[in-house]
């Protein structure tokens, strides 16, 4: 299946997930504009990871190790895009802008990649960037009364950031990164600790779920660990820099075991 399709899959789902949640007094829209859910709604985590789960094995990513030249960037001050995740986001500098524009009239790719000092208003070359970031669709765009744009991108494949070129847009050469370790029993074995870790750090009840809910989203045992990993890693109330290491970190084991470590050194506090 073409990234491009499997996007607009995960867009009907989340419109339709946003729909039930929204129904049930269950859901917020954080700043960077994905889809999370509460702390109380097991149910929707359940089914946003079965809904990407479906079409996720039918994806043909470019071949680790290639380089790929002059893909549009768009850089991100406060938000770290994970592979399979949709997001929207709002663009107002004019590259970026331009990067969007470009990639809609062409294969709608785009580089996803947070920028290392959120106050750097031209994060224009290599070390204004994270070394590592995510080649997206770009799904749809909307043009805002103030002119900014919305933006809804499905991310898809971790990718190296090679060399920067600054013109019209900014635009990137990448090397799409491979994983390892997804296919162990060990990986198996810790995506199932990865959610009991998550109840624990949610204050969920796995064993609240309705007869038959476990079986209908394949849970506990998800039979794809990166994904799994890759699902809970944005759910989590850590910053840029912890989101960006479990972006950065290719051996699926490693990043499972990064996970459980977060997730167990719990929330952090509220100030009053």
């Amino acid at each position: 299946m073409h990234p491009s399709r499997q996007c607009r899959i995960h867009r009907n789902l989340n419109r339709h997930l946003l729909l039930l949640s929204k129904q049930r007094g269950h859901f917020f829209m954080p700043s960077g504009g994905q889809l999370c859910m509460s702390p109380d709604n097991w149910n929707v985590l359940a089914a946003r990871i079965q809904a990407i789960q479906l079409p996720a094995t039918s994806v043909q990513p470019t071949t680790p190790n290639s380089v790929e030249e002059r893909i549009p960037v768009v850089p991100m001050r406060d938000m770290v895009l994970f592979p399979h995740m949709i997001s929207r986001i709002f663009v107002a500098r004019d590259k970026t802008r331009q990067a969007v524009e470009h990639a809609l009239v062409g294969d709608r790719r785009v580089v996803v990649v947070a920028q290392k000092r959120i106050t750097d208003d031209r994060p224009s070359t290599l070390d204004a960037l994270h070394p590592v970031g995510v080649i997206a669709n770009v799904v749809d765009r909307q043009t805002q009364v103030d002119g900014a744009l919305k933006v809804t991108v499905c991310g898809f494949q971790r990718t190296g950031i090679v060399r920067i070129t600054d013109g019209e847009f900014l635009a990137a050469e990448v090397t799409p990164i491979g994983e390892q370790g997804g296919q162990s029993k060990e990986a198996a074995a810790l995506s199932s600790a990865v959610l009991d870790a998550y109840q624990i750090y949610a204050e969920v009840d796995f064993s609240a779920l309705p007869p038959g809910s476990k079986a209908r989203f394949s849970l506990p045992s998800i039979g794809d660990p990166s994904l799994l990993a890759d699902t809970v890693a944005p759910l989590l109330s850590t910053g840029i820099e912890q989101k960006q290491q479990l972006l950065e970190t290719s051996d699926v084991v490693t990043r499972l075991k990064r996970l459980i470590e977060l997730m167990s050194a719990g929330r952090p506090k509220a100030v009053a």
